[in-house]
């Protein structure tokens, strides 16, 4: 559990050889580099634990699956160490799931906003369910999708994130986003979403660990440079939330 958001918290359980990992904060799961750490340790840890076979992520609650970067903690940001070291944390925890020997099944119950899209792309394999729109709002508040982007490429294309990044006031729904590649899967409520999550993750459960982390292997191919390269990603975000206009722009969301 977050110190900082002591209502906040990162928890995780094996259950049938299932590493279930639940993030949770209260302004619509939003990630403080708090919770950024925790995910990415937890994820760790799961990908080393013999009693796991594959790994799924969700989020708790039933409105919003991840609203992205904490808007408390990037106001705080007063210097380009601060704002390298926060969207780091982003940084770790794609990292994380990449190089996780396990795979990475994701719960998408609702929206998802900037780097809550990019978590979405990272997992290996996202269910979801009709309402789950998605829309990447960092060139609103004077910032870009730079950390994230790898991620969201990887999954849909340059064309389809450039629209993403570019149009940063619009929501794309959920059946668009499968379209594009995002969603492996969308149902109709919530029960058909966790009955289908359930049939996977059973037979996954029951899979030859080590085919299925060649599978992974293969399946992120290309990637080997992506330690460096989201690190530097992070330092372009880092300094330009540091602007007035990125200043500007989130202090007139808080107020919201």
């Amino acid at each position: 559990m977050s110190a900082s958001f002591p209502q906040a918290y990162v928890r995780s359980e094996i259950h049938q050889s299932v590493a279930i990992i639940e993030f949770y904060h209260p302004q619509s799961n939003s990630l403080p580099s708090t919770l950024l750490e925790d995910l990415a340790r937890e994820i760790h840890s799961a990908g080393a634990n013999e009693d796991a076979r594959l790994i799924l992520l969700r989020s708790a609650g039933n409105r919003a699956f991840c609203a992205g970067a904490s808007f408390e903690e990037l106001s705080a940001i007063d210097s380009p160490a601060k704002g390298h070291a926060f969207f780091n944390g982003f940084s770790l925890v794609i990292n994380a799931i990449r190089k996780c020997p396990k795979l990475v099944i994701g719960r998408i119950h609702g929206k998802s906003v900037g780097g809550g899209v990019g978590l979405v792309a990272a997992v290996d394999y996202a269910i979801a369910v009709e309402g789950a729109d998605i829309r990447l709002s960092e060139l609103s508040i004077g910032i870009g999708p730079f950390v994230i982007a790898p991620a969201i490429e990887r999954k849909i294309g340059k064309g389809a994130f450039s629209q993403l990044a570019i149009d940063a006031a619009h929501w794309r729904n959920a059946e668009w986003a499968q379209k594009k590649g995002l969603y492996a899967e969308l149902h109709p409520d919530i029960e058909s979403m966790d009955e289908s999550i359930g049939k996977l993750t059973t037979t996954l459960a029951h899979s030859h660990p080590e085919a299925m982390k060649e599978l992974k292997k293969i399946c992120w191919e290309g990637t080997e440079d992506w330690d460096r390269l989201l690190a530097e990603r992070a330092a372009i975000s880092g300094r330009l939330a540091l602007s007035s206009f990125s200043k500007n722009a989130i202090a007139r969301l808080k107020t919201k």
